[in-house]
């Protein structure tokens, strides 16, 4: 009886025990679904941040890049704030969309932006079970949401808060789109790293194509990046990548979007990247720097003369400039071609004169600078890894051979071809718009000067040494040492020959100002002092001043200002701005810029360019003039025909260093870059039709420099002339 009281008080007090759990979890069960009820009520009364409204999300627009087109219709860079380029609903394939759906949301045609069982699943194996290979609880249309609107810190209730808005939101924007039009958004915002956002831009930068032109294998691979895009980057760790590959393959087959055959079949196939960056590998990286500048300035005044807001980094507009891509390519090859051979004739050089020494002692280095550590070098072929000190690094570059190239259109100035360096990445500053010593490239503007003031071709100045003590005893030489005091040459001649001392002659018989005159109407950079050796051309030009200078020349006399960019539209075609022809700027008579051509031409068959005919068999008609600096330090060639002009120079980054030899002359140095263009473009019929046209000048002025190349002086020289002596020779 006892026992049995017992047994029925023990029995009592277990459901007691029972009860009070039970009201225990009851009680926290209905504070859980209270609390959830409250915070996700604080959440869609926009008590943690307003959530977007039906307005905004009807007129969501993902972010664009604006695209730089070349003249002939590559693109050939991008400016953004996200690297991406939005794409239409067809252009997406069935298969990329089915690789999506099955690795990222397979129900995602049934539910309506959150999915349940997903949640369940979350809930009970990540984090009751804490199987990390749960998956996670998102669908498309919720990552879409993570994609446009980020996430926000809030403590603690971080997790629940931003699962709530996106849950919210994702419900709201499942009734404004179709499910097509969902997975549209999706694909144009979702970020597949190296700063590349949205499956066009993925497309491009993996497999250098479109996403319509996408296989199975290549869409696969990018889906499956989307888990881990560094991780699964198929550049980066290949192999990861290829396992993920396979397993999106075979999550198609799961949901039998593919046969057993076919993922099989798949899966044995390699990756076949065929990267393409263009801000790694871009061909034009000066030449967009620039485009992107002043693109910029033209959407101010845009902006501001039509009260619009266009934005070069997010509205996908294009710019379409002058550069063609097919001549740039070539520019770089031949310019990358001819560093590669000269660099080894100067380190050969250096190496033998002791070079460096002299240049180690002109630094000043720390004694951190000359610890040792692992450094990456710019190569031509790749980025080179040494193990060196600062002062390694410092040498290296300062050794470095640097060239640029600049091609026009001198009829109305349009950029063909811009080569500012060797490597805009690791070498950024453009060479094009550095200003260096022009030397004997700036001599056809003294002779173009002297034409224009009455002096004729076979006018014969005097070519003997002399000394200048006004100028602190300058001395004047000509670049082979050479002179004839018993004869006087013709100005023709001089300047075929680049000769030194019949230019300074020159100079002093002319008014300096007029001189000083032409180099301002040529926009030329201020001379500032009187010093006779600017007729040697000691003034610091940039490339870019220089060609455009000798453009005018190929025209007749007329100088076009330089430009880059044709037009811009927006994302639908709309012009927005368009280049208007520019009216050229006389600066010399048409006589005089014929005449002139008519003595460069005669330089390219017999003067200092005539290598360019002999040694490189270039046919086409051509004027052209070599500059070489003191010392070696610039190299210059500057050529032309009517319709294109060929400016580069050659030289290390400071004159410190520099060849010792004929090797650093422009004529070695510089003209093979232009000599392996023209060769290029000559085989092309299109390019060669197009650009290396014919000369029109007049008999007359074309006859106008057949007299002797020099004239005997004293009495000799005058029964010579006196009784018809027709040619006196060199």
């Amino acid at each position: 009886m006892m026992k049995t009281l017992k047994e029925k008080l023990l029995q009592l007090k277990e459901k007691r025990k029972l009860y009070l759990l039970l009201k225990y979890i009851s009680g926290a069960f209905l504070f859980i679904v209270f609390s959830i009820l409250l915070l996700f009520s604080l959440v869609y009364f926009n008590v943690f941040g307003k959530l977007p409204d039906k307005e905004e999300l009807t007129s969501i627009i993902n972010e664009e890049a604006s695209l730089i087109y070349s003249s002939d219709d590559i693109v050939i860079g991008k400016i953004f704030a996200e690297n991406r380029t939005n794409i239409q609903l067809a252009q997406i394939p069935n298969h990329l969309k089915e690789a999506l759906i099955a690795t990222e949301d397979k129900r995602f045609y049934s539910h309506n932006g959150y999915d349940g069982q997903s949640y369940a699943r979350v809930f009970f194996r990540s984090i009751l079970l804490r199987d990390s290979s749960g998956g996670g609880g998102s669908t498309i249309t919720q990552q879409l949401i993570k994609n446009l609107y980020g996430r926000q810190y809030d403590g603690v209730l971080s997790l629940p808060i931003n699962k709530i808005k996106e849950l919210i939101i994702a419900s709201r924007i499942e009734k404004l789109y179709t499910k097509d039009e969902i997975l549209l958004l999706y694909l144009n915002s979702v970020p597949f790293g190296e700063n590349s956002f949205g499956i066009e831009s993925a497309a491009n930068r993996f497999f250098n194509k479109s996403v319509s032109e996408l296989n199975i294998e290549e869409s696969t691979v990018l889906i499956g990046m989307l888990k881990a895009n560094t991780y699964y980057n198929p550049r980066l760790h290949p192999k990861n990548a290829l396992q993920r590959r396979n397993t999106v393959l075979q999550l198609m087959k799961s949901e039998n979007y593919l046969s057993q055959k076919t993922a099989d079949s798949l899966q044995k196939t390699p990756i076949a990247l065929n990267y393409h960056n263009l801000d790694l590998n871009t061909s034009a990286g000066y030449f967009n720097y620039q485009v992107k500048k002043k693109a910029t300035e033209i959407i101010k005044v845009v902006n501001e003369s039509s009260n619009n807001n266009y934005n070069l980094e997010t509205d996908g507009l294009k710019i379409h400039t002058t550069l063609n891509y097919e001549i740039q390519k070539i520019a770089e090859k031949s310019a990358k071609k001819q560093l590669i051979i000269k660099q080894k004739q100067l380190d050969k050089e250096l190496a033998s004169n002791r070079l460096r020494n002299r240049w180690l002692k002109k630094q000043q280095f720390t004694q951190e600078d000359k610890q040792n550590r692992t450094l990456q070098l710019f190569d031509w072929d790749s980025t080179k890894t040494i193990t060196g000190n600062k002062i390694d690094s410092l040498w290296y570059y300062d050794k470095m051979l640097n060239a640029s190239v600049l091609v026009t259109n001198p009829k109305n100035g349009a950029v063909i071809s811009w080569v500012g360096g060797n490597n805009f990445n690791t070498l950024p500053f453009d060479m094009v718009l550095s200003h260096r010593q022009i030397a004997s490239a700036f001599k056809p503007f003294l002779y173009a000067t002297a034409l224009e003031n009455g002096i004729s071709p076979c006018d014969y100045f005097e070519n003997e040494e002399k000394t200048y003590p006004k100028y602190e005893n300058w001395k004047p030489q000509n670049a082979d040492y050479s002179s004839t005091p018993d004869k006087k040459v013709a100005l023709w001649y001089a300047l075929i020959k680049s000769m030194n001392i019949p230019s300074v002659n020159l100079y002093f018989k002319l008014e300096r100002e007029w001189l000083v005159d032409t180099c301002k109407k040529l926009l030329f950079p201020e001379i500032t002092d009187d010093a006779p050796s600017i007729a040697l051309g000691t003034l610091d030009v940039s490339l870019y001043e220089a060609t455009r200078a000798y453009g005018t020349f190929a025209n007749n006399g007329e100088m076009n200002d330089l430009y880059m960019i044709d037009k811009i539209t927006d994302k639908q075609g709309n012009i927005i701005y368009e280049s208007t022809t520019q009216e050229a700027k006389r600066i010399f008579t048409k006589e005089s810029s014929q005449t002139l051509t008519t003595i460069l031409q005669k330089a390219v068959e017999q003067g200092t360019g005539s290598s360019i005919r002999n040694r490189y068999k270039i046919k086409s008609p051509l004027a052209s003039k070599t500059g070489t600096a003191q010392n070696y330090t610039n190299a210059w060639f500057m050529a032309y025909t009517p319709n294109i002009v060929f400016g580069t120079w050659v030289g290390t980054s400071k004159n410190d260093v520099h060849f010792t030899s004929g090797n650093g002359s422009g004529s070695s140095l510089a003209l093979p870059i232009v000599a392996n263009i023209l060769k290029e473009i000559e085989n092309n019929p299109e390019l060669k039709n197009k650009y290396l046209t014919s000369f029109d000048i007049p008999e007359d002025i074309a006859s106008s420099i057949n007299c002797s190349p020099y004239r005997e002086k004293g009495i000799k020289g005058f029964f010579n002339r006196l009784f018809g002596k027709k040619k006196e020779e060199n």
